[in-house]
Parts: structure tokens; sequence; C-alpha cells
């Protein structure tokens, strides 16, 4: 079995960054623009230009290819977020079954090197991390077509049309939990519904259902 989880706001404090030819920090949003003035690094979008004449994205996805000692000391998408329930499922799926559901990098696998960023789809979130639906993003896509493991969601509903779009194709069952009174329009999906008084960060309290087998898909 495979299984998906959307990346969180909090990062571990260890998490690297990539950087300038002057060795200055990069933080990733989704509105450099808008952003407060930060002495310690400088904002991008992951598809802004480098100094490279490549786009961040793909200077990322060459980084991974060989990071040699990881100069960059930058972490697993797996183990960049500081919530628990990331380690917990790494630990009864293995990393490599496990992915990342990343509103600034896309659907990245859990061994993948990842950055330090602050893009959400959360409309509670300052608006320079804001992604929005008008945004233009080269969403990464690491889960194989041909996969054939069922795959499980754990993602909240301001992520659930970035996991449609990032799998179509994908031949093995998607099985997607959700907790609104309306079932979210999600194509190709096999719904679960998931009965819980919390409202914020739910999904974490059904990983956690799931491990534990009180729920099943």
């Amino acid at each position: 079995m495979i299984c998906v989880i959307q990346c969180a706001a909090s990062k571990k404090e260890a998490a690297g960054h990539l950087r300038r030819r002057d060795g200055s920090k990069v933080l990733f949003v989704a509105d450099p623009v808008s952003g407060p003035a930060e002495a310690s690094c400088g904002y991008a979008r992951p598809d802004d230009i480098a100094e490279t004449g490549r786009t961040w994205r793909e200077e990322l996805c060459i980084y991974n290819e060989a990071p040699g000692n990881n100069p960059l000391g930058l972490l697993p998408a797996i183990q960049l977020y500081q919530n628990q329930t990331y380690a917990l499922l790494a630990e009864q799926f293995g990393i490599d079954r496990l992915y990342i559901l990343s509103a600034g990098w896309g659907l990245l696998s859990g061994s993948f090197l990842t950055p330090k960023y602050d893009i959400t789809f959360s409309a509670q979130a300052d608006s320079y991390k804001r992604r929005r639906k008008k945004d233009t993003h080269k969403d990464l896509r690491m889960l194989p077509l041909d996969n054939d493991e069922p795959v499980v969601f754990f993602v909240s509903k301001g992520y659930v049309p970035l996991a449609c779009a990032l799998t179509e194709g994908v031949k093995a069952p998607r099985y997607l939990f959700y907790n609104s009174a309306t079932p979210p329009d999600a194509p190709g999906f096999m719904l679960k519904a998931y009965e819980t008084r919390t409202r914020t960060n739910w999904h974490y309290e059904c990983a956690k259902s799931f491990l534990a087998g009180d729920i099943e898909i």
C-alpha cells in the first residue's frame, strides 16, 4: 500500500535551504513580492529562474540526482515537518511507500530531499504564502503511473484538486478520506467518510486512526 499525506506549515528547525551563488538562503513562497522583509534569506517561487538559467525546481531535481554528502543539509520530504504523524507513517509504511503532497513542489517521494518553503492552500495563511488557482506551478509528479499498489490519501479539502491532477492516470485504486458534509469532487477516487469533530488538521487524526486499525479502506 502507498500512503500520501499533505505537507504542513511547521518545518523542522534543522531544515536546509537552497542557496544563491553568494551563499544566501532562499525561502520559497507563493508571492515573493508581498513577503515581509527577511534579513536571513531572500524569497523566490519554485519556478522562478535561478542564476544558473534553470528554475529552482530544476535545480532541486539536479541536486537530488547527485546529493553527495548533502552539503545544503536538505531533509527527506517525510522528515521535513514537525508533526509526529509523519514519523509514525514512516515507521509503519517505510519511506519508500510514502509520498508528500506539497503545495510548493508537487507529489514528492518520501525520500526526496526538500528545502524549506512556506506555500500552502490554506485561506488562513498570510497572502504571500497562499497558492491560488490562477498561479502556475510545474508540480513534480513522482508516483509512477504504473503503480499497482492501492494508494490512500490523508489530505484536507484544499489539497484534493492537486491530488486529482497529480495522480490522474495512475492505474492503482485511490482512496480518499474526507470529513466534510458534502463529499469532495474527486473523479476516479474511492471516497471514505471520516467522522470527527476536529476541523483543523483532522487528517492527522485520520492517519493515526488508520495506523491503529480503527478505520480501513
